[in-house]
């Protein structure tokens, strides 16, 4: 089962990169973004692209073409960022990687939409809250995915799922630095958990 949970490592290094991944992977969390204002992110993605084929992995905080494409030179799948930015969106699907565009406003998801994202990453998500996020997925698409990044956890994931949330990035309560990849491990068995249960409980 691939859950829709990216895990946000901001801050990691290439150094710790493969023994934290190897701990969510095992933990059931096969998504896994670098920002790219990590210490050499590019290292790091190339160190996952190796570790693990099965795993999609990317980057996050990407905000020009030029590193879409330096994304995809290091093995990654996945483009993550935290604006609309239709070039970078563009681009990345021109590189048959998946793009997911940072929103908040109609206007902003269906920029992102047109010009060919997988997905929405729905942030900062705690400005809109559930109630928000019902009003906009009527409007959408039902077929598009909606990340709620951004204040998100647990205590939460079954009233977003409720709304109309498809998944979830989460940062800094699973990994921040010199968080040990153990407690890494620990963290992501919980929102693994949390996840499941509030997909089971919307189907």
């Amino acid at each position: 089962m691939s859950r829709k949970l990216i895990a946000i490592l901001r801050g990691i290094t290439p150094e710790e990169i493969e023994v934290v991944a190897t701990e969510l992977i095992q933990a059931g969390v096969d998504r896994i973004e670098v920002p790219l204002n990590s210490p050499r992110p590019f290292d790091s993605i190339e160190r996952l692209a190796r570790l693990n084929g099965a795993a999609l992995i990317g980057a996050g905080t990407v905000l020009e073409p030029r590193d879409a494409r330096r994304v995809a030179d290091a093995g990654g799948k996945l483009v993550v960022s935290p604006d609309t930015n239709v070039d970078v969106i563009r681009e990345t699907v021109r590189l048959k990687m998946q793009s997911f565009p940072g929103a908040l406003t109609p206007t902003e998801c269906f920029a992102a939409l047109r010009a060919g994202a997988t997905g929405l990453k729905m942030f900062p998500s705690f400005l809109l809250g559930a109630d928000g996020l019902k009003a906009i997925r009527a409007v959408l698409p039902p077929e598009t995915e909606i990340y709620m990044v951004g204040g998100v956890g647990a205590g939460n994931f079954a009233k977003l799922v409720q709304a109309g949330a498809s998944g979830f990035g989460i940062g800094s309560s699973l990994y921040a630095p010199g968080k040990s990849a153990s407690d890494v491990g620990k963290a992501a068995k919980a929102l693994v958990a949390a996840y499941d249960a509030a997909v089971a409980d919307r189907a």
